[in-house]
């Protein structure tokens, strides 16, 4: 029987201290497997109300596309201008916010015809980007969360991210997923489930054997890409440049992970 993934993750979440480094660290099973574009350089993955969207980077290959989930089809894009290279998506209201990389400059898009409606400076690197029902978390590639006003962009404030007290670096790709964030790290194969109260890793997906099975021989080409279904409990992964983008279902670890 399929567990799903509200359920695993309130169970790791009622884990006590002692058993936390076993039992937090839940195997994954895949439940189904879609076309994605190869060519895309994935930077931000987002479903809503039964659309995908995602962003790509890369100077002059940057874009805002919604892509139809069974078959991989480009169903509409924008281009990001060729000065830019294209971060992070979120979805706030009628709109979709991006991030670019060194720029610190962001914009806000209707998401109705992906035109232009507005931009936002912010200092630093942007990397990624969630959000809950009050705020809009984002990633700069170091060990901290921002935490954003999502009417005027501005920061209110900032989570340090730990794992047993060392700093976990390089957060890329963020999702909201059931009250934590999960974020991927940055040339690794693992997706950091993070708390987002304290900044504590609660535990941690590991998708080793799927990108060593999936991904392309370029160092560049990791796993980026995190996207989830409130309505049908669906957890889509995929990475820069892959040719599959992925449901995954959490299982208890104690069941085999993979294929």
């Amino acid at each position: 029987m399929r567990s799903t993934l509200f359920a695993v993750l309130l169970a790791l979440a009622g884990c006590s201290a002692s058993d936390a480094r076993d039992v937090q660290t839940p195997g994954y099973k895949v439940v189904r497997t879609y076309p994605h574009d190869p060519a895309a350089f994935t930077e931000g993955l987002l479903w809503l109300d039964g659309k995908l969207y995602e962003s790509t980077g890369l100077n002059g290959r940057s874009d805002i596309r919604e892509v139809r989930l069974d078959d991989g089809k480009v169903l509409r894009k924008v281009t990001v201008p060729s000065t830019y290279f294209g971060e992070g998506i979120v979805d706030w209201g009628d709109e979709i916010i991006s991030l670019t990389w060194q720029n610190q400059i962001g914009f806000r898009w209707n998401r109705a015809d992906f035109r232009q409606t507005g931009s936002f400076r912010y200092p630093g690197e942007g990397w990624a980007l969630t959000r809950d029902k009050n705020n809009i978390y984002m990633s700069d590639g170091t060990a901290q969360i921002r935490v954003l006003d999502p009417k005027t962009m501005a920061e209110t404030k900032r989570i340090d991210v730990s794992d047993q007290g060392v700093p976990v670096a390089r957060l890329n790709e963020l999702e909201w997923v059931n009250g934590e964030i999960l974020a991927n790290v940055w040339m690794t194969p693992r997706i950091a489930r993070i708390d987002p109260a304290t900044g504590k890793v609660k535990g941690w997906i590991d998708l080793t054997d799927l990108v060593a099975a999936t991904a392309p021989a370029d160092p560049d080409a990791v796993l980026n890409g995190i996207a989830y279904d409130p309505a049908k409990d669906r957890l889509f992964v995929t990475g820069k440049n892959w040719p599959k983008l992925f449901e995954i279902d959490l299982v208890p670890a104690s069941e085999k992970s993979g294929r």
